[in-house]
C-alpha cells in the first residue's frame, strides 16, 4: 500500500492457485514447493536454496498444515465509539484491578474491528453488496429483510439466519435497483458473544423485562485475550446501543498449567481430563485449588498439588468432624436447635469464647470477601479458621470430651454398681463444661459448612446432613437451602483473639526451639522464657501462661527480663582505638573492661553515649560488643519475639518424660489392639529384659512415681509389673531406649 503496489491473492479458499498463475493454476500450495525451485532454476532466476528450522502453524483439530492467505474482510470503524467505550469501562469494577488499565490500553490503541470470517457455519453477516454501483446494504432485522426481499424469502422463512437458507434471499439495491445477494462471509463469533446481554433477555421485544436484568452484576473469564475479545465485544455492543456498561464487575484470572508450570497438551502427555481429575482428586479439592488461588497468577494444577490441598485443608475438617461425631455418639449428645443450643450449658470457657469469636470474625470476613468478589481472600480466612479449630481448639479441648469416658480409670475404688454407673453417666453428659464444649464445636462445624457450601458443596452437604438435617426440628434438608450465616458482633472479642493468637505464635516458636535442641514435647522442661518487644503482648503473657505450659510441657513461663535475657553480652577492648588515647595505661583499661559487668557496659554502649568503665570514660568505638544466645537455652525467634526453653533436665523431669513416653507407646498399642476410646484395661509391663540394673531402677522408679498419670492417660484400672497372663494382648514398646514387653486385658464393663 505504501508504494501503490497491487495486493496479490493467489490462493482460493481450498489452498489452490487461482487462474492467471500459469502452470500453478489449480495446484495445491502444498504440492509445488520443489517444482517452484526447479522452475526458477530453469529460468536462471534461482540464487540458492537453504533449509531453515522454524515454528509452523498446524490446525489444532486435524493437525494439518496451515497457510497464509490474503483475503478481503469487513470491518467496523471504531473511532467514534472509542471514547464512549473508555467511559463505560471506567464504571466497571475489575478484579484484579489491573484489568481496567489493560482494557483501556487496548481501547486507546485499537484499530477497526474485523467482523467477518471465511467459514460456512456461523451467524450470517446481514450485508448485501452491489457490484453494479459499488454500494452495500445492511439489513437490521428479519422484518426489514422480509420487506426488502425480492427472491428466496419463502425458502428462508421459518429458518434461523444461517447458511444455506439465508444465502437464497436477494434484495434490490436501493441505489441502482440491481438484484443483489448477501456476502458469503459469516460473523466473527465475538459478535454473537457481545450481543448476548441484548439478544437473550428481550431487548427488542420486552424492554421493561430487559431492564430488570441489565447490566449483569458479574461476569468472569480468563483474561489473556479477553480484553480484546469478549470483554471488548460486550463493551462495544453496549456502548453502541445504550452507552452504558454491560456488567458491573468483571472477575478475571490467568491460565491453567501443569504442576510444573508447563502448558498442558495432549501430545505432551501432561494434559489432565476433567473426569479423571474428578474421580481421582475429587471435585471439592479441585474447586478449592481454583478458589484459593490468586487469580492474577497462573495456576499450576496436578495431582501432587491436589494431594497437598487435601492434606492441609479437607482432611483436618473431616478429622474434626469425626472427632465430634465419635464422642457425641458415645455420650448420646444431641442438639436441640440448628446452632447447637443446649439447656445444660451454664457458662462457656475462655477457650470456647475464643473459638466462637474467631468463628464470627471468620463469618464477617468471608461475607465481605465474597461480596467484593475476592474468593481467594475468603478461602485464606477459612483455612486459617480450620487450622485454629483443629490444631488449637480441638487439641486443647480433648480432655473435656474425654472426661466422662475416663470414669474411675485412675481410681483404686471398687467398681461402681449398675445404678451408680447410670447416674454417673448422666452426670458426665450434663457436666456444664463438657456441654459447653459440645455446643461450641457443634456451632463451629455447622456454621463452617454453611460458609464452605459455595466452595466445597459435597463435603459440606455430607457433614450437614449427618449433624443437622433430620436431627434438628424444622432444619432445612440441605446445607444449600440454609440462610447464609450472619456474624454476631457481640461475640467478637478482639483482645481475647489477640491474646490467644499470641499464645499460638509463642507455642509455635517454642516447638521450634525444642526441635533445635532435640527435646521432644513429651519431655517436660523446667521453663519457657519469652522476650517480647510489644508492651501489650508482655502484659498478655500473664493471661496465656497456662496455655503455654500445657502446649509446650513446661513447668513455668517467665519474661526474659526475669532471667537476665536470653542472650549474653561479651565486651572486648578495641585496641586500635584505645592505643593512641591511653598509651601506657592500656593494661589498666583492659583490666577494667575485663572485670566490668558486660551487660551493663553493653547497655551503655547501645545507648550511644559515653561508657563509664571503672575510672575510665570510654566511647562506643573503644569497645567491641558481641551478643550470643545463652548456652542454657534453646532459642527460636521471629521479628518482635524470641523464646527460649531451658535445656537442663533434672532427675524428676527425666522421670516424667519417661512416663509420658510410656503413655504414648501404650496408647499406640491400644489402637493397634483394636480397643475403643472408652475401653478400660489392665496393664502389664515386663521390665526384666533390661539387663542394666541402673537403667532398670531408673525406669521402674519413673513408672511407679507417675503411675496415676499413666493410668489416667491410658484408661488402666490396674498396672502390674511382670509377665502378662494368658489371654492378654501382647506388644513390644521402646521406652527410654529400652525395649520392653507389655500386655493388656480389656476390663468388662456394664453397658449404660
Amino acid at each position: 500500500k505504501e508504494h501503490g503496489l497491487a495486493v496479490v491473492a493467489p490462493l482460493d479458499e481450498n489452498g489452490h492457485y487461482a487462474a492467471g498463475f500459469g502452470w500453478l493454476t489449480g495446484e495445491s500450495v502444498f504440492d509445488v514447493r520443489d517444482r517452484i525451485f526447479a522452475d526458477l532454476e530453469g529460468k536462471g532466476l534461482l540464487y540458492c536454496t537453504e533449509e531453515h528450522q522454524h515454528r509452523y502453524p498446524f490446525c489444532w483439530r486435524c493437525n494439518s498444515e496451515l497457510v497464509f492467505r490474503v483475503v478481503d474482510e469487513w470491518f467496523i470503524s471504531m473511532d467514534e465509539l472509542r471514547h464512549t467505550m473508555m467511559d463505560i469501562t471506567r464504571k466497571v469494577r475489575w478484579i484484579p484491578a489491573f484489568g481496567l488499565e489493560r482494557e483501556l490500553d487496548w481501547l486507546r490503541n485499537m484499530h477497526d474491528w474485523m467482523i467477518s470470517k471465511k467459514r460456512y457455519w456461523g451467524l450470517a453477516l446481514p450485508i448485501w453488496p452491489c457490484e453494479a454501483c459499488g454500494s452495500f446494504e445492511v439489513i437490521g432485522s428479519e422484518h426489514e429483510l422480509e420487506e426488502r426481499a425480492v427472491e428466496g424469502w419463502q425458502e428462508f422463512a421459518g429458518h434461523s439466519p444461517h447458511r444455506p437458507w439465508i444465502d437464497g434471499v436477494k434484495i434490490a439495491c436501493s441505489s441502482c435497483g440491481e438484484k443483489i445477494s448477501r456476502i458469503r462471509d459469516v460473523g466473527n463469533p465475538w459478535l454473537d458473544a457481545g450481543i448476548v446481554p441484548f439478544s437473550t433477555i428481550g431487548y427488542r421485544n420486552d424492554r421493561e423485562h430487559w431492564r430488570d436484568w441489565f447490566p449483569a452484576d458479574w461476569i468472569s473469564e480468563s483474561f489473556p485475550g479477553q480484553f480484546r475479545n469478549w470483554f471488548y465485544s460486550l463493551l462495544a455492543m453496549s456502548a453502541t446501543l445504550e452507552e452504558t456498561e454491560p456488567f458491573k464487575a468483571c472477575f478475571t484470572y490467568a491460565l491453567l498449567r501443569d504442576e510444573h508450570g508447563a502448558e498442558m497438551h495432549k501430545s505432551k502427555g501432561n494434559a489432565i481430563w476433567f473426569e479423571d481429575a474428578a474421580d481421582k482428586m475429587g471435585v471439592d479439592v479441585m474447586r478449592w485449588m481454583y478458589l484459593r488461588h490468586t487469580p492474577a497468577n497462573n495456576l499450576n494444577f496436578g495431582y501432587a498439588p491436589g494431594d497437598e490441598v487435601r492434606r492441609q485443608f479437607h482432611i483436618p475438617i473431616w478429622n474434626v468432624y469425626s472427632f465430634f461425631v465419635n464422642y457425641a455418639n458415645i455420650d448420646g449428645w444431641r442438639p436441640v436447635s440448628a446452632d447447637g443450643g443446649y439447656e445444660g450449658v451454664a457458662e462457656f470457657t475462655e477457650l470456647d469464647r475464643w473459638i466462637r469469636a474467631e468463628l464470627h470474625q471468620t463469618t464477617r470476613a468471608v461475607t465481605t470477601a465474597l461480596e467484593t468478589w475476592r474468593p481467594e481472600t475468603a478461602a485464606t480466612v477459612l483455612e486459617r479458621f480450620v487450622d485454629a479449630l483443629s490444631n488449637w481448639y480441638v487439641r486443647r479441648s480433648r480432655r473435656r470430651f474425654w472426661r466422662g469416658q475416663q470414669g474411675t480409670g485412675a481410681s483404686s475404688e471398687p467398681a461402681a454398681t449398675s445404678m451408680v454407673r447410670k447416674v454417673q453417666a448422666f452426670l458426665n453428659l450434663y457436666d456444664a463444661d463438657k456441654c459447653a464444649a459440645y455446643q461450641t464445636l457443634y456451632e463451629c462445624l455447622t456454621t463452617l459448612v454453611k460458609l464452605l457450601a459455595p466452595f466445597t458443596p459435597f463435603i459440606s452437604e455430607a457433614i450437614y446432613r449427618n449433624l443437622v438435617a433430620g436431627r434438628v426440628p424444622d432444619a432445612p434438608a440441605s446445607v444449600h437451602l440454609c440462610d447464609w450465616p450472619v456474624a454476631n458482633a457481640a461475640l467478637i472479642d478482639e483482645e481475647l483473639s489477640a491474646a490467644t493468637n499470641l499464645a499460638m505464635r509463642l507455642a509455635r516458636l517454642g516447638r521450634s526451639a525444642r526441635e533445635r535442641a532435640k527435646l521432644r514435647v513429651r519431655q517436660p522442661l523446667a521453663e519457657l522464657v519469652v522476650d517480647l518487644s510489644n508492651e501489650r503482648d508482655q502484659r498478655r503473657l500473664a493471661t496465656i501462661g497456662g496455655q503455654l505450659r500445657d502446649e509446650l510441657n513446661v513447668k513455668q513461663v517467665r519474661l526474659a527480663a526475669e532471667v537476665g535475657g536470653l542472650t549474653a553480652a561479651t565486651v572486648k577492648p578495641n585496641f586500635k582505638a584505645l592505643g593512641p588515647r591511653f598509651g601506657r595505661r592500656m593494661k589498666e583499661v583492659t583490666a577494667a573492661i575485663a572485670t566490668a559487668d558486660a551487660a551493663t557496659v553493653a547497655t551503655m554502649a547501645e545507648s550511644g553515649g559515653p561508657v563509664q568503665v571503672g575510672e575510665f570514660e570510654l566511647q562506643t568505638d573503644d569497645l567491641v560488643v558481641e551478643t550470643a544466645p545463652r548456652e542454657a537455652y534453646a532459642i527460636a525467634a521471629e521479628p518482635g519475639c524470641q523464646v527460649g526453653v531451658l535445656k537442663e533436665l533434672t532427675p524428676e523431669l527425666r522421670a516424667e518424660g519417661m512416663a509420658r513416653e510410656a503413655v504414648h507407646k501404650i496408647n499406640n498399642h491400644r489402637r493397634e489392639a483394636g480397643y475403643s476410646i472408652v475401653d478400660k484395661i489392665k496393664l502389664f509391663m515386663n521390665l526384666f529384659s533390661i539387663t542394666d540394673p541402673v537403667a532398670l531402677a531408673d525406669l521402674r522408679a519413673a513408672l511407679l512415681g507417675n503411675e496415676a498419670l499413666i493410668r489416667s492417660e491410658v484408661l488402666a484400672n490396674e498396672i502390674h509389673f511382670g509377665s502378662s497372663p494368658e489371654g492378654a494382648r501382647h506388644g513390644q514398646v521402646t521406652i527410654a531406649g529400652h525395649e520392653i514387653e507389655i500386655g493388656t486385658i480389656r476390663e468388662e464393663t456394664e453397658d449404660v
